[in-house]
């Protein structure tokens, strides 16, 4: 029974070649050494003219990576489908539909190069480029650059040494609210079968505030209703309750937070309190945010 060399490994294979050629530069028979192997004595042939070729030798024996078929796109290509897609957004392009999607850049690439590839093709060559499918953040257009710029460079720098000059803790500031029929996250079940959870039949809520420093200090409080200038305070007092430190702390653009009754309060503190407030729209600069 001759043996199929298509189910072998490369490397047995080279090795299989190399002992061929050997055995047959030492005067042994073609037939004999292929039957050795349980290949077809054609191969042994083969083989023996492949090494006998001028300037060949051993290294015609040696297995080489397939090259595989061509790609359609040159590397020039590929890089210019990388500009397009990295960091752009779909309708810059003409599309009605902001995420890239495989789709999406498969149509970029017939309209820029009048090619049309596979999807499979598509998801290749994005991994070749080193793009991952991701959630991506959501940020508001309303943001200014050049404001969280200035708070990221010189606001906050000089808040840090204000704070280290007076021996005083900064904290960020933040609300949420929470409601009680809500679900998070998700559970394990049967395929086909949707899971139940069960909850209030009431819509109860509450909200919260809490406030963390860089050194793992954590403070909350709980509320109910809309947050006001007048709650506000209320919570303000509750954080200073006590406090011996003076106090640093940075919050949202919320109006709340800018009533005149809070700043009557954090007058009143006579410079134990000072409040920053964060450039809109930049809730990523916030450490507490959500917490």
């Amino acid at each position: 029974m001759k043996r199929d060399g298509r189910s072998l490994a490369h490397n047995t294979l080279e090795e299989m070649r190399i002992l061929a050629v050997q055995r047959m530069a030492e005067g042994e028979h073609p037939n004999d050494v292929a039957a050795s192997f349980g290949m077809h004595r054609s191969w042994a042939y083969k083989i023996r003219a492949q090494a006998r070729g001028r300037g060949h030798g051993v290294r015609a024996l040696r297995s080489t990576k397939g090259t595989g078929r061509p790609r359609t796109l040159t590397a020039t290509q590929e890089q210019l489908v990388l500009r397009w897609v990295n960091g752009k957004n779909p309708m810059q392009y003409g599309f009605d539909f902001g995420l890239w999607t495989r789709n999406l850049v498969r149509e970029l690439v017939r309209q820029k190069f009048s090619v049309t590839l596979s999807l499979a093709s598509i998801g290749v060559m994005l991994a070749r480029l080193n793009l991952t499918p991701q959630k991506p953040l959501q940020r508001a257009y309303q943001r200014d650059p050049g404001a969280i710029e200035r708070w990221q460079c010189d606001t906050y720098p000089s808040i840090a040494r204000q704070a280290r000059e007076q021996k005083a803790d900064i904290f960020f500031w933040d609300e949420s609210g929470f409601r009680a029929d809500s679900v998070h996250g998700r559970t394990w079940a049967p395929r086909g079968e949707t899971p139940v959870v069960e909850r209030p039949g009431e819509r109860q809520s509450m909200s919260a505030a809490s406030a963390v420093n860089s050194k793992r200090v954590f403070w909350f409080a709980t509320y109910e209703g809309a947050l006001s200038g007048e709650l506000f305070v209320e919570l303000l007092k509750k954080l200073m309750f006590n406090r011996k430190r003076a106090v640093h702390l940075v919050v949202d653009g919320l109006p709340a937070h800018k009533k005149a009754v809070v700043k009557e309060y954090v007058s009143s503190t006579q410079g134990k309190l000072t409040l920053h407030f964060l450039p809109g729209y930049a809730p990523d600069l916030n450490p507490d945010e959500l917490v």
